[in-house]
Order: C-alpha cells, then structure tokens, then sequence
C-alpha cells in the first residue's frame, strides 16, 4: 500500500506507473476531488469542535449567572452546531472508506530499473545456466510419462475433486517428499534460513496485509461462513509472522523458509495448461521470505534468486532467469525476477519461481516495521520473497528433462540419499 500523503504529493507519477503497468488508473481520478473534501472537512470538524468547547463553556457561566434566555439561545445555536459535527463526521466516514479502497487497489510502485513493457514478450532476460538436453528420442510431456507408469493420476484426481488436481503415488509421490525435505535442507543448512510450518489457513487481515485482498478474492478459496482463507503461497503466513510489530535493527535480515500446500482457484486461466502439472487448483511449494532494511533490500533480493536458482542447479535442470517488464508485475511487487526451467516436450522455459522485493509496500498495510540503531522513530521494513521453489512443477521438469528411453526417470544425484532407506532393519 502507497502512503496517502505520497499519493497526494506525487499523483502524476502513481497514475503514470499505474499505467505503465497496463492497469486502470481511472479510480485515482477522484482521489485529488475526494482528498480535497476530506482535509476541508476535517479544518471544518476541528474549528467546530473547539467552538462546541467553548460554547459549552460560555453556557456554564451564562447559567451560573441566571441568564437562563441567553443561556437558551446559545443551547440552540450549539445543538445545530451539533448536528452539522454529526453530518460532517458522517461524510468523513464515507470519504475515508472511498480513499481506502481507491488506495488499497492501487498496485506498488515499479523499480527504476524495470524494464518498461505489455506483457510477458517483453520481459527480459537476464542470465542462463545449463543446456537443454539432447534426445535419440521423442522426448515425451511429464504427464505423458506419469500415467504410463500409473505414478501420475488425473482421471482419478478428477473423480476425487474435479479438474486441474493430480494424484500421485508410488515414484511420483515419492519425489514429491524427496523434492520438500531436500529444498528444505539446502535452504536452512546452506543458506542460513529458518524452516517455519504456518497455518495453511489465514484471516482476512492476512490476506489484506500481503495484498491478495480485496483486490484478488476471485482468485483464492474462502472456507464458508468464516473469516478464513487457503492460503495461495506460505508469503501470506510467513510475512504476518510479524504483522503489527516493531523488529530491531541487529535482527535483520530475517530470513524464513516454509514448506505448505497452496490453493489457487485460478479464475481466468481456464483453457491454459490443462493438462498436467503446471496449472493446479493444489500443490506444493517450498517458499523463502525475508525482511529487511531498504538500504540492504536490493542485494537480498539477488540472495534470494541465488538461493532458488541454487535448487535447480543442484537437480541438474537448465534454466533462465527474466526480469519482469512493468506489465507482467504482480500488483505488490517492486521488481521480480521470474526463474523459467527448460521443458523439454514444450519445447520452451516454463516459470518456475517468481523472486520478488516488494519495498515497503506490504509493510506499510500490515504495520511491520522495525527500530533502527540510535534512532527512536521507527520505520518500515522491506518484504521480499520467492518460491524456492514450485515443488509439482519441480517434479514435472524432472520428468522431462531425466526421462529414459523405456520412459523410467534418471533420479538427480542430489536426490538419491532421499530414495535411501533411513529405517534400521
């Protein structure tokens, strides 16, 4: 969320990269009007208010005195004083709830240093790192090679809970928990974050603090008749760990990584990626969020990126890495860079992690600050985060880039001590 006094100072420049970012900026063209009548309505309440004071006090002394008409006249005139206090409280109350939406839907504020564009064709590319692997063979799609071997199930997922879910079982859901515990311990063990397990249910405040809400509620599932939503990704649990707190200084960076099932409904995708992994209603993600200082947010934004590439690099799979143009941006982000894993049988980089800063921006919705060293003013943290990574769309990419001739799956090295039997005899 953008502060009410920078929109204000900065108008033009919210309604340009609102646009830029190929959103409507139409609902900002009533903020100068609506901002305008709620700073003269509050001069109004507050010269009335010190009236009524006094009035009220210059009545005490007209009754103490006798001058019951007098006093009269003035109980009169203050009572309509009264009811105009009452009319203006009313308009500010509704004021400032339109202000509120008009804020709350207006998206953050890209980076100078993303690049300007439509949609995803404009994105650009940042680095590489492997090379797609050569077939003596058609290379078959991972769902292709799942329901061959019956480890990839999404008839059966269908008659269980509809479309766009998957069952999985013996090697495929094996590689599923190999794929968490081992994206869980690269994280912590070797790069330095702290492993949370978060309810995968939040509140409305929640999901509001992040910015999932209200703009994106098509887009999440809500449990019916309570105040509780599936989380779409661990960033909406693990950033409001510290909602409403003030963290200190020496403590940042903090850096957290989550494992948890996501619930996206996916309004608008339908007819996209309907076949497979890619697109699901439920799957796993393994999630890195940290919080820090504005000065150091820049850099932990590329520790990050490092980290999530890091996972690929590891399970020996190829990939590029883009930064997003001003109009492929999610509504809170500042910049991200998006990490694309190569799919053999599409014949193109798939994303796979999305690696965001998001500035002060879901900070300031959620009050989470912290105190700098020798200041007693507070100030807002940095948020960021990243999928470190997408665990189904790991585990297609796997099946794509290592499948075999007979169509079995060359299991990475980095994955082989979680196939080994941990149990005593």
């Amino acid at each position: 969320m953008l502060e009410l006094r920078f929109i204000r100072e900065n108008l033009d420049l919210v309604k340009e990269k609102t646009a830029r970012r190929g959103q409507d900026a139409a609902p900002l063209e009533d903020f100068s009007t609506l901002d305008r009548q709620r700073r003269d309505i509050l001069a109004e309440l507050e010269g009335g208010r010190n009236r009524r004071k006094s009035e009220s006090q210059e009545i005490g002394i007209l009754k103490k005195a006798g001058r019951e008409e007098e006093a009269a006249a003035r109980m009169a005139a203050a009572k309509k004083l009264g009811d105009r206090l009452k009319e203006l409280e009313e308009q500010l109350t509704a004021i400032d709830a339109r202000l509120a939406e008009i804020v709350l839907g207006v998206p953050n504020l890209f980076d100078d240093s993303v690049p300007v564009g439509a949609d995803e064709a404009d994105n650009v590319e940042y680095r590489r790192w492997g090379t797609p692997p050569e077939f003596s063979f058609p290379p078959k799609a991972h769902w292709e090679l799942g329901e061959a071997d019956g480890s990839l199930d999404f008839s059966r997922a269908a008659k269980l809970a509809g479309a766009r879910f998957a069952l999985l079982s013996g090697f495929a859901a094996r590689l599923e928990r190999a794929l968490i515990n081992f994206m869980l311990d690269l994280h912590t063990e070797r790069h330095g974050y702290t492993e949370v397990l978060p309810p995968f249910m939040v509140n409305t405040a929640s999901m509001t603090a992040t910015g999932q809400l209200p703009k994106f509620a098509a887009d999440l599932f809500r449990v019916a008749e309570t105040d509780l939503w599936l989380i779409p990704t661990a960033e909406v649990p693990v950033t409001n760990m510290h909602r409403d707190e003030t963290l200190a200084e020496k403590d940042l960076p903090l850096s957290y990584c989550a494992y948890t099932p996501c619930f996206r409904s996916e309004a608008g995708s339908y007819g996209r990626d309907t076949k497979g992994l890619i697109r699901q209603h439920q799957f796993d993600k393994v999630e890195l969020v940290k919080f820090t200082t504005p000065e150091t947010s820049d850099q932990e934004l590329e520790k990050l990126l490092a980290n999530a590439e890091s996972v690929l690099q590891h399970l020996e799979l190829p990939y590029r890495v883009v930064t997003l143009c001003s109009g492929d941006l999610g509504f809170s982000a500042r910049k991200t860079y998006d990490i694309e894993v190569w799919m053999p049988a599409q014949n193109c980089y798939r994303e796979i992690s999305s690696c965001s800063n998001f500035g002060d921006f879901q900070a300031r919705r959620g009050s989470i600050r912290y105190r700098p060293a020798g200041r007693n003013k507070s100030a807002l943290v940095h948020t960021l985060n990243g999928s470190g990574l997408a665990v189904g769309r790991t585990l297609a990419a796997i099946y794509e880039n290592h499948q075999q001739a007979d169509g079995t799956i060359r299991l990475p090295e980095a994955l082989k001590p979680y196939f080994a039997s941990r149990l005593s005899p």
